[in-house]
């Protein structure tokens, strides 16, 4: 389908990073979003052009009132990786998308996926999501793009990781120093997601997303250096560090989720699922994800050092 035909486009996890940055792009290019929410009226982001419905993804009725009228939908899952939660926010929105006709669905699984089960949850909890929306919605009419993408350059702009780049140039993550990823920003995930709901031939498609180049730590480090304008070093954070200081931001349960995924990188087990794919998403999504150097560049890393400054 052309992209200058207006889409309604129902965003689920709009309220998050990654949705919120797939319902700016929309919004910018003027398609019509509606999104789910269990927050009230004053506690909800700013999404200039975003109609919020109130409700929740275990409730059936509130999932077919968000898509009512939408032409197409965008799906990241909450930080929740409880089987059944999740079987039934999946289910749902298949349900949902199946009995109002949309033409498509894009599913962002949020992580790569290894090929053999696993017993890492933030792994099978969107394994499983995946395949209930392609089993639910086969034979439908509806079209599935499953997009995995590997990790977020955007988790190192905060709070916990801008403030020791822009000061002391080190640069800490829970990933082994050796592990080629293929770094995306949450702008070229919104890039791929609104590609994935647009251009023909994708239909039925998984797609294993990712930024420009597959670095290491050190490599990474370099970019950032070049980005930065100064010396960088990487630090592979152990994986229990990292979960600890995620718990005291989004609870226990939340953070042995996330961390599960770099406890597993960690033990070696899937060195080459954070790489790229040989350029197939770019050449299937007719995209071009920013090199990492521009990305840092681009990014405003005095608020960190402005911050320190006014602590000390």
């Amino acid at each position: 389908m052309s992209d200058q035909i207006s889409m309604r486009v129902a965003v689920v996890g709009a309220t998050g990073f990654q949705g919120g940055a797939v319902a700016r792009l929309l919004a910018e290019r003027n398609h019509r979003i509606r999104t789910l929410t269990r927050k009230p009226e004053g506690e909800r982001p700013e999404l200039e052009g975003a109609a919020f419905i109130a409700g929740d993804l275990a409730n059936p009725d509130d999932v077919r009132h968000l898509f009512e009228g939408a032409t197409h939908a965008s799906v990241v899952m909450p930080l929740v990786y409880d089987t059944e939660t999740v079987r039934t926010y999946a289910r749902n929105i298949a349900d949902a998308a199946r009995e109002v006709g949309l033409r498509r669905v894009v599913y962002n699984a949020n992580t790569r996926v290894p090929e053999a089960s696993t017993n890492v949850a933030a792994f099978e909890t969107r394994r499983l999501a995946e395949t209930v929306l392609r089993e639910s919605l086969r034979g439908s009419g509806v079209e599935l793009v499953v997009l995995r993408p590997p990790v977020y350059l955007d988790n190192l702009f905060s709070p916990w990781n801008g403030p020791a780049l822009a000061k002391d140039g080190v640069l800490a993550y829970p990933l082994p120093a050796d592990t080629k990823t293929a770094w995306i920003s949450h702008r070229d995930l919104a890039e791929a997601v609104y590609a994935a709901l647009t251009v023909d031939g994708v239909a039925g498609r998984t797609l294993d997303i990712g930024g420009s180049q597959s670095l290491t730590g050190d490599e990474l480090a370099d970019a950032f250096a070049q980005g930065l304008g100064r010396d960088v070093s990487y630090v592979a954070l152990p994986p229990h560090v990292f979960e600890e200081g995620l718990a005291q931001v989004i609870g226990p349960e939340g953070a042995a989720g996330v961390a599960g995924i770099y406890h597993y990188m960690a033990s070696g087990a899937g060195p080459e699922l954070m790489a790229g794919d040989d350029g197939s998403s770019v050449e299937a999504l007719s995209v071009k994800p920013a090199p990492v150097d521009e990305w840092v560049a681009r990014q405003p890393w005095q608020i960190w050092s402005d911050e320190a400054a006014t602590a000390s």
